[in-house]
């Protein structure tokens, strides 16, 4: 446990206050605007073509989590039929990346949920999160969960809240910072500062 105030942070590294959100009964569609957007899930994705729409969606955000793990961890995880990954695709561009996990017996746990920088803003978010929402429960779940963190998009964890999901706790994650290990480039997400390296 942390003690009140001020913690050190270690060199090299970030730190984030993580919201774990859950919804324990799937929550209404909320209105949208009329968008030709299309949403495919890919069975057994390639890892290379996984982690460049990762780096592509995530990368402003710091997302590093499937970039740190060993390549064969990775392929296990995309080859597990409980893992479902979808693309959104905007006039046959790739923009946005859904992943819903089912590993855990009546639970599925938004893993990833996010749009490449060119589609925020524009309601493609709550487009995607209507078909995300409808998918996990059509599965017979009792618990649908998601996790942010302070280094994401600033509207995130509003946009879960309002999509129905409710905070349930708050953790501080300190991991090496991904730009300064030669997971990200040294540019991505200007607005968190590296401090070291």
């Amino acid at each position: 446990m942390l003690e009140d105030g001020l913690n050190g942070v270690p060199e090299g590294h970030t730190a984030s206050v993580v919201t774990h959100l859950e919804m324990l009964e799937e929550a209404p569609q909320r209105p949208e605007a009329d968008l030709a957007l299309e949403l495919e899930r890919v069975e057994r994705p390639g890892a290379d073509w996984y982690l460049d729409l990762f780096r592509a969606v995530g990368s402003p955000w710091l997302w590093f989590g499937r970039l740190a793990m060993a390549r064969a961890e990775l392929e296990a995880l995309l080859n597990d039929a409980r893992v479902h990954v979808h693309v959104l695709r905007d006039k046959g561009r790739d923009a946005g990346l859904l992943e819903l996990d089912f590993r855990v017996p009546g639970e599925c746990e938004l893993a990833y949920f996010g749009l490449v920088p060119g589609a925020v803003g524009g309601g493609a978010g709550r487009w995607l999160m209507n078909r995300a929402i409808g998918m996990a429960w059509e599965q017979g779940i009792g618990r649908f969960h998601v996790h942010t963190c302070t280094l994401d998009h600033p509207a995130a964890l509003d946009f879960y809240c309002r999509s129905g999901f409710v905070p349930f706790r708050r953790e501080v994650e300190i991991a090496p910072d991904p730009r300064l290990i030669g997971l990200l480039a040294r540019d991505a997400a200007p607005q968190v500062p590296l401090i070291g390296g």
